[in-house]
């Protein structure tokens, strides 16, 4: 039995390894020559790539913080009309790829666009000249559009951070007089709400479809322009490098926020907190508060996309678009499957297994999500390419055979950087139901003559199945919705519904893919239902006071 457990522990670190590699030939491939092109770089563009970088981030996160905390307190602390549905509303946003919403408000703010119509019609204004109005395309324009599908992230922690505060702390602060936001709520959901801005700065470093619509040069849009505009790969990796000490600042400060900060609650029955009811103006207010990001982030682009298709824009089933959705499910289909797999065998192989190495490693192997999309590409095209050219060479000298390079020349590249990067939302959700499971049970079964692979099979992991389903679904999802990977590694004539769209956004003809946008739209509603199922399994466990 040892030796079986070891040969698992052998097989989940290298899985782990691979899942590393990418990450690793980032920096082997930095090393390398960029033909003198770094230098220039340095010395040109860098600084503004860098500085447009910290303010994007800067922007997004402030504005995400404003939104989430501000409506999660709201729906908390409070008790009127609308708020059990507001509780889930929110979280709409978060359907919403970034760049289809700077693509919505682009047409619907731009100066042919409906707003600006409008006014130009009321004061009879002829031109741009008569009328002042901000343009969308712009560094503020970018801050606003990403906050408002971004800050779900932050409002799903905040929330959860004020249910799980023990009712005792806010019943102290009433009692002596004291603000329960400022003195208890905030403090204590702080290192939660300082994750939930980090995780927002990474997804707005990893952002390529908002910043090259909106012409902001930031870390990723140079990787892409080096990489692609002057196919110096070297350079590219350079950059990401970059972008790689972004990321692990962030990391930085997210285990720093959650350093050293433990509270428990001593009373013997908890009890649960009530919200405040609020009636008349005060009760249309809290409403009317929470529905503005909701409009600003979800109501308003998807009212843009159906417009197109009510007008008939977007109403004709092409060919392309089907084989760009039957792309896009196959890939969504097959790394959700991967990722699923690879997860609860990590995550089985680092629970029951005592090796710290293995713990470790496989916990480190799903980090990926933490790196932007741009990253993961380079460092897979140049672990892609090596392990091609040893293939290659080794099918030439022994057996006379040329090999093609099947990893760098089809989907397979797509699909395992989509595994790499998503891997963390699967082992995630694995290790959350695997924290539920007794070790005794594992026991038993070995008591009873089982092995690991059939105790695996026969006791785990029907006991998970739900954990492994909902994170193999928030899988597919974001699989769905990822632009900046799929356009650095697809094959030729290979189309997703993200890069079907991304083509006509990019030429200005949004309404002609009105509908497949749309479609991407409704697969993201799906992460929301899974996370307010999630977020209302916390109300009644904190009721009981467990």
């Amino acid at each position: 039995m040892k030796g079986r457990v070891n040969l698992w522990a052998i097989a989940a670190i290298l899985i782990a390894g691979s899942f590393l590699t990418p990450v690793v030939a980032v920096f082997v491939t930095a090393a390398g020559d960029s033909d003198g092109l770094w230098q220039h770089l340095f010395t040109t563009v860098l600084p503004r790539y860098v500085f447009n970088t910290v303010v994007l981030m800067a922007g997004v996160g402030l504005l995400s913080v404003l939104f989430g905390v501000t409506t999660a307190w709201v729906v908390f602390r409070y008790e009127f009309c609308g708020r059990q549905w507001l509780q889930w509303i929110l979280l709409l946003p978060a359907a919403i790829p970034s760049y289809l919403i700077a693509y919505t408000y682009t047409d619907f703010l731009e100066y042919a666009g409906p707003v600006q119509g409008v006014i130009r019609n009321f004061f009879s204004w002829q031109s741009a000249r008569d009328y002042w109005f901000p343009e969308i395309r712009s560094m503020g324009g970018a801050i606003f559009v990403m906050s408002a599908v971004l800050y779900p992230y932050v409002y799903v922690i905040a929330r959860t951070a004020f249910l799980l505060t023990p009712t005792s702390y806010f019943e102290a602060a009433r009692i002596s007089g004291r603000n329960m936001f400022w003195s208890v709520g905030l403090p204590l959901a702080r290192p939660a709400i300082v994750a939930g801005v980090a995780l927002v700065m990474m997804e707005t470093i990893s952002d390529f479809g908002t910043v090259e619509y909106f012409a902001i040069e930031t870390l990723t849009l140079g990787i892409f322009n080096v990489w692609l505009g002057m196919n110096n790969l070297a350079a590219a990796a350079q950059i990401a490098t970059c972008s790689f000490l972004f990321i692990i600042l962030l990391l930085l400060v997210e285990i720093l926020a959650r350093a050293k900060r433990r509270f428990v609650d001593t009373t013997r029955n908890s009890v649960s907190f009530l919200p405040k009811p609020l009636h008349g103006w005060r009760a249309g207010f809290c409403l009317f508060f929470c529905l503005i990001p909701v409009a600003v982030g979800f109501v308003t682009p998807v009212s843009v996309l159906v417009g197109f298709i009510i007008e008939g824009h977007s109403t004709a089933l092409t060919t392309d678009m089907f084989d760009a959705a039957a792309n896009s499910i196959l890939i969504g289909c097959s790394v959700a499957s991967l990722v699923v797999a690879t997860a609860v065998f990590m995550g089985l192989v680092a629970s029951f297994n005592k090796n710290l190495v293995v713990q470790r490693l496989t916990a480190i192997s799903s980090f990926g999500y933490a790196f932007p999309g741009t990253i993961l590409a380079v460092g897979v095209v140049t672990a892609g390419g090596a392990i091609d050219t040893h293939i290659a060479k080794i099918s030439a000298d022994i057996f006379g055979w040329e090999y093609g390079g099947g990893l760098t020349s089809g989907v397979t590249l797509v699909i395992f950087a989509c595994v790499v990067r998503f891997q963390a939302v699967g082992y995630g959700a694995v290790k959350s139901g695997l924290a539920r499971i007794s070790e005794s049970m594992i026991e038993a079964s070995r008591v009873l003559g089982h092995g690991f692979s059939q105790t695996m099979g026969s006791v785990i992991f029907p006991m998970i199945r739900l954990s492994c389903i909902a994170g193999g679904l928030l899988v597919f999802v974001d699989v769905m919705k990822e632009l900046p990977m799929t356009l650095l590694l697809r094959p030729f004539d290979f189309e997703t519904l993200a890069t079907y769209v991304y083509q006509f956004a990019k030429d200005e003809m949004l309404e002609k893919a009105a509908l497949p946008a749309l479609a991407i739209v409704v697969t993201g509603v799906i992460p929301v239902i899974v996370m307010n199922a999630a977020l209302n399994r916390f109300q009644p466990l904190y009721k009981s006071g467990n």
